[in-house]
């Protein structure tokens, strides 16, 4: 009885054993392939590389869905498979975007609810800069890659306002939309000109010396809430709405509409990043708990549009950003209080791919 015991006891561990193998790989297959992972505490809105340190996130997160309570901005540091904690801002509201400095590798820009922009220094860890001349939450923050010395931030009380870090208030106020703006971002190309998105259902585009937008694009028929310049051509850039598609287009040939329609999401595209290693490359991020990782190569000028979806996340996914080092790298953020960094060119097994049509005009 005793050896029967020990061989009954023995056959369970394994099967116990074989239940947590199965059970791992099944997980495996829904997920993709998890280059680092880790918790917050607060729900995550948006993650940004750093432009010096391969390695480095900076994470802004919100209590209570970003209604409510306070936020955070963290930094993380990627070592191994973890993200470890370098440093964390306790703030008294929520946290909503953040971009680095292009010139100094310890600053760091972040906004918040309570309608302010502050300037982070990681060397003493001391907020080297706090502005306070929004009168509404503060939705997006871009620090220039082109000129490399002014930042853009994009607010719920309709304005732009434009900042230099060396100065004590905004350097210019614009205000031509007629709701809420939902981000602001300066071109990679011109030094000078910067994009916002509004939920007046219009792109504007401005020259930072002119105060009137020198370009209004009616992108879509609902809200758009991101857009992003692509990396490689200064003419062409892309556009996320509340109707649940990506649009990209042409400066130059806007009379005609979108150059193509990426459809697929479920719910609204809350945020676009083009890569900055592939010019036929965008990720987005969406309200449906996906990400898409878009291929939109169209040497015919027709045909569908390739994509990967990730949906390792389980509330909405509201950051996304590639590594500037590490192609095909990329960052995501969600309300499910994790931030992981994956390879977007192997996608799990069991995820969703496809084509998405042409635009429709």
């Amino acid at each position: 009885h005793a050896l029967c015991d020990v061989d009954a006891k023995e056959r369970r561990e394994r099967g116990d054993q074989s239940l947590k193998e199965d059970r791992h790989h099944l997980l495996r297959s829904f997920l993709p392939i998890m280059i680092a992972q880790t918790q917050v505490e607060f729900m995550g809105y948006s993650v940004s590389w750093s432009p010096f340190n391969s390695g480095r996130l900076a994470v802004s997160t919100s209590q209570h869905f970003g209604i409510v309570g306070t936020g955070k901005q963290i930094i993380l540091d990627m070592k191994g498979k973890n993200l470890q904690k370098v440093h964390e801002e306790e703030l008294g509201d929520g946290c909503y975007d953040c971009s680095w400095s292009q010139t100094h590798e310890n600053h760091v820009a972040f906004v918040c609810g309570d309608g302010s922009l502050h300037l982070l220094d990681l060397h003493s860890k001391k907020r080297i800069r706090t502005y306070k001349e929004h009168s509404a939450e503060v939705y997006s923050v871009d620090w220039s890659g082109a000129n490399r010395k002014y930042i853009v931030t994009g607010a719920w009380d309709n304005t732009c306002k434009v900042w230099h870090p060396e100065r004590t208030q905004s350097v210019r106020t614009f205000a031509d939309h007629k709701n809420c703006i939902y981000s602001t971002v300066w071109s990679p190309h011109d030094s000078e000109i910067f994009a916002s998105t509004s939920g007046d259902c219009t792109l504007k585009m401005w020259d930072m010396n002119d105060k009137k937008p020198i370009q209004t694009i009616p992108a879509h028929k609902y809200e758009i809430l991101t857009m992003d310049w692509n990396k490689y051509d200064k003419n062409v850039f892309a556009t996320g709405s509340v109707d649940k598609t990506v649009a990209i287009w042409d400066r130059r040939k806007l009379e005609n509409g979108p150059l193509t329609k990426l459809e697929g999401h479920e719910f609204a595209v809350r945020r676009i990043r083009w890569s900055p290693h592939k010019q036929d490359v965008l990720a987005s991020a969406s309200y449906d708990m996906s990400l898409r990782v878009w291929d939109v190569r169209r040497e015919q000028k027709t045909g569908p549009q390739k994509f990967y979806q990730f949906d390792h996340h389980t509330e909405f996914v509201l950051g996304v950003d590639f590594n500037n080092y590490m192609e095909n790298v990329v960052a995501t953020c969600s309300w499910d209080e994790t931030v992981t960094v994956f390879d977007s060119s192997k996608p799990p097994k069991t995820a969703k791919g496809g084509t998405s049509g042409p635009a429709t005009k």
